[in-house]
């Protein structure tokens, strides 16, 4: 980088004070990073996880209910579904994961107790219930999947946004300041040797005015 402010003091001084408030800044940074990494990576391994599970308990839900309608037909099982009143749902709120927020999903009333599904116990038979409450499995499962899947992203996105920030303060911020620095201490300490050795031509000249005069004086007398 070429500098082109002026190579003073203070100038100089303000650099310093901002290539350490960027050291600090890229130290900062940097440690962000890696825990989010480290975080990433720990998530990751329950998104295997979670894969592995849904798609066994996905196989299971089928089977059962392709069982279920063997044994009790389609009109039946739909007559199960729709008899339900207290219907399940979600409850998401914010969690910061090193300055990144990410949601936590709660689920409630999912699971449910045969008495508490709707479609009574007399006149329905196991193969109902068995799917039902594979079903339940499954989309309890499908939300903890949904909470880690969304906060991989979230946390893809950040990591992404802080090596650049890491990389522009290492590789471009820091070396553009410290050469500006160096520039200027370079400028300064020319101009000091400037400065210097026109003191001393002007010592040396007044020295041989002084000594001229001193001539001339003992010349007249």
């Amino acid at each position: 980088m070429a500098y082109e402010g002026k190579p003073t003091r203070s100038e100089l001084i303000d650099i310093k004070r901002k290539i350490k408030l960027s050291e600090t800044g890229h130290k900062l940074l940097k440690m962000k990073r890696d825990g989010l990494i480290l975080e990433f990576f720990e998530i990751l391994a329950k998104a295997r996880d979670i894969r592995s599970i849904l798609t066994a308990e996905y196989r299971v839900a089928r089977r059962n209910l392709t069982i279920a309608e063997g044994v009790e037909g389609v009109i039946a099982i739909k007559a199960a579904a729709f008899a339900p009143k207290d219907h399940p749902y979600v409850h998401i709120r914010p969690r910061n994961v090193m300055g990144v927020v990410v949601p936590q999903v709660e689920s409630r009333a999912v699971k449910k107790k045969i008495t508490e599904r709707g479609y009574g116990i007399i006149g329905s038979r196991s193969a109902i219930d068995d799917a039902v409450s594979a079903y339940e499995v499954l989309v309890e499962d499908i939300v903890v999947a949904a909470e880690i899947e969304t906060t991989i992203r979230k946390l893809l996105v950040d990591i992404e946004k802080t090596k650049r920030r890491v990389n522009a303060l290492e590789f471009k911020v820091i070396p553009d300041l410290t050469e500006a620095a160096a520039f200027i201490t370079f400028r300064l300490e020319e101009m000091e040797r400037e400065n210097t050795f026109r003191l001393k031509m002007i010592k040396q000249k007044s020295q041989k005015e002084a000594l001229a005069k001193a001539r001339a004086a003992e010349a007249a007398d």
